[in-house]
């Protein structure tokens, strides 16, 4: 059972504070080990708050001993009531500095309000002087990481970290998801217009469209998802990049497979023409503006493989 802080002892109230000065100091090691590979700058900069960290604890742990020996209970964050839980996103990887510096953030606050409270409960002098300090200094705290924000992250490292962001989300999602979204456009073409001019229905095309986009995208998912790992990559997550191949690949397909839910045979096709024109339109530009691919060539490739994969299925659907 969790107990009230308003039922902590002074002995307790600073127990708990050695515990959260350990934590906030692991997180911030956390944070850096996750920043390290791409954004070393940062990285640094949360090194420094990690050993600011460790130095409140050991200021606290001196005074303990001083007042009440050498056993230090366990006290935690979840032991006591009115903490908020934290989210672990220093567990995720990769993990961006935008996310951290929230977080951070986030910490700051709660432990400043934590050592503000802790103040009006105690009346040990030596006790309330080093918490108001503390607090004091958790105020500052934001202040300290800008100056050393100032210091580490110069426009130039600035703007190293945002082009390693971009490099990240191309990896791990314009990637998959290009490579989804291409299958599932063009690889589709063949069977739905097919099954559309050699049965003259619209359902039976939609029913085929439907069931190769459906199909292709499972396909694609696992396809991706068992590819690697990420770890040698940089990719992240098979996970994510298989639901992201999936999806893509599938809403590549349903694209020109919904304007077969119209009666009319004639409108039905020449809607879909349009929105595969659309699509192959929507690719080029991905290609071009993510993959530095020249817009000419990128609408060259895709359209050329479109339009071969849409006469063949014309030409089989007449056969």
């Amino acid at each position: 059972m969790a107990k009230n802080f308003t039922d902590l002892s002074e002995r307790e109230i600073l127990a708990l504070a050695i515990s959260l000065e350990e934590e906030d100091g692991r997180i911030y090691g956390e944070f850096a080990e996750g920043l390290r590979e791409n954004y070393p700058a940062t990285a640094r900069m949360l090194e420094e708050m990690q050993a600011e960290e460790s130095d409140h604890r050991t200021s606290l742990i001196e005074l303990y001993r001083s007042r009440f020996g050498e056993h230090i209970p366990l006290i935690r964050r979840q032991d006591v009531k009115g903490f908020v839980s934290r989210p672990a996103v220093w567990l995720i990887r990769p993990i961006g500095p935008n996310a951290v510096r929230r977080a951070i953030e986030s910490m700051e606050s709660e432990t400043r309000r934590f050592y503000q409270l802790a103040v009006q409960r105690t009346t040990d002098a030596s006790i309330r002087k080093l918490l108001g300090d503390l607090a004091e200094a958790e105020a500052k705290h934001t202040a300290a990481a800008e100056s050393i924000e100032r210091l580490h992250i110069t426009p130039e490292v600035r703007g190293k970290e945002k082009e390693a962001s971009r490099r990240i989300f191309v990896l791990q999602f314009v990637q998959p998801g290009l490579a989804g979204l291409m299958d599932g456009s063009v690889s589709t073409l063949a069977p739905l217009f097919a099954a559309a001019f050699a049965t003259q229905n619209t359902h039976d095309a939609f029913v085929v469209g439907l069931a190769a986009s459906v199909g292709a995208g499972i396909s694609m998912a696992f396809a991706e998802g068992l590819s690697d790992d990420g770890s040698l990559t940089g990719r992240g997550r098979p996970l994510i990049r298989g639901v992201v191949t999936g999806v893509m690949t599938t809403a590549g397909g349903i694209g020109h497979t919904l304007p077969y839910l119209i009666s009319n045979f004639q409108i039905a096709t020449a809607v879909a023409v349009c929105v595969v024109a659309v699509e192959l339109a929507v690719i080029s530009w991905i290609r071009q503006h993510y993959m530095e691919t020249p817009l000419v060539r990128a609408a060259l490739q895709v359209v050329l493989g479109g339009v071969l994969v849409f006469i063949a299925g014309i030409l089989i659907g007449n056969s």
